[in-house]
């Protein structure tokens, strides 16, 4: 049987173009915890850990450093204020080749930032909002977009500036030749609303995980989820199912399913965003969708050998070989 494959962008539509990505989502450091149990006991008890690191965070900028770790020409367009965390982030995020000239420094707001309770398997995440829910898409200048082949928002029910617009936008960049993607991440209100129909509709790929995707459609199995998503206007619906794999399934009713890699996991912060970098990297040279899926899990599952969500992201050539290694499509 042929595998199953999805229609990828027009390779004409990359002519003129020295962008292959442009990124919008929030900027923000994260300072990780880490040990077995990091749960901490009030009443002013002192407990040891095994490391506290400040290091690069947000999942919109995770999900960037992987896609050009692969290989992508990528930008990003986000806000930061004018503090030392928002100084750590624009510098990070240069040193991995991101164009960050749409990253606008607020001078009245302070970057946000998370700390993340980290053990082997789980995490917890407590996050001050500082400057990312401030970015507008009036933010993000028409020259930058019309350089990209590809637009990807992250952490749609953070971005409450940019939100309303956002389907506009897309819109816009469709119709100029370009492709789009986004990745909801969790809704702090839980209401997995928040206009996200509209921004399906303009959609070629969407990223949840599988808490996300039975959120908003409010069914409980995950393929089912995704398959009604996938209803909704996106090309491809690709599911992150953690330790268990990730699926994906087609506008046009085809499916494919990849188990997880065997890794020891140091830190699974942003696993989950390595893995839409390489879905991504793979849908946008025109792979078959379940060497789209191995390609994301391979990045997923090997960013989790180090501390934080960038520092062991892979290249291409190092995600092919683990997944080939493991005997997946590449």
């Amino acid at each position: 049987m042929e595998p199953a494959r999805v229609r990828s962008p027009d390779p004409e539509a990359a002519v003129g173009r020295d962008l292959d990505l442009l990124v919008l989502g929030e900027v923000n450091p994260d300072i990780v915890v880490r040990a077995a149990d990091p749960r901490p006991v009030f009443g002013q008890v002192e407990r040891w850990v095994d490391g506290i690191d400040l290091v690069i965070g947000s999942s919109s900028v995770i999900f960037a450093c992987g896609a050009a770790r692969l290989g992508l020409r990528t930008a990003f367009a986000g806000v930061v204020g004018d503090d030392a965390l928002g100084r750590f982030m624009l510098g990070a995020m240069a040193e991995r080749g991101l164009e960050i000239s749409a990253v606008r420094i607020d001078p009245h707001l302070p970057t946000g930032a998370s700390v993340i309770l980290s053990a082997a398997s789980d995490r917890a995440i407590l996050t001050a909002p500082g400057t990312i829910p401030r970015l507008r898409v009036a933010d993000v200048p028409d020259a930058l977009v019309a350089r990209a082949r590809h637009l990807h928002a992250g952490s749609f029910f953070l971005l409450d500036a940019a939100r309303p617009d956002l389907p506009g936008l897309f819109a816009a960049a469709r119709a100029a030749g370009a492709t789009t993607s986004f990745d909801c991440n969790w809704d702090p209100r839980e209401a997995w609303d928040g206009g996200i129909r509209a921004l399906l509709a303009e959609t070629d790929v969407f990223l949840p995980n599988a808490a996300e995707a039975t959120g908003i459609t409010g069914v409980d199995d995950v393929e089912v989820a995704a398959r009604a998503l996938a209803g909704l206007g996106p090309r491809v619906v690709a599911v992150k199912l953690g330790a268990e794999g990730a699926l994906a399934v087609t506008a046009e009713g085809d499916a494919a399913r990849c188990p997880a890699l065997a890794v020891d996991p140091v830190d699974t912060t942003g696993a989950g965003d390595s893995f839409d970098a390489g879905f991504l990297a793979g849908w946008l040279a025109g792979r078959p969708l379940g060497a789209c899926l191995a390609l994301g899990v391979a990045c997923g599952s090997l960013s989790t050998r180090g501390v934080g969500g960038t520092a062991a992201q892979p290249t291409l050539a190092e995600a092919e070989a683990a997944a080939r290694a493991a005997g997946l499509p590449a």
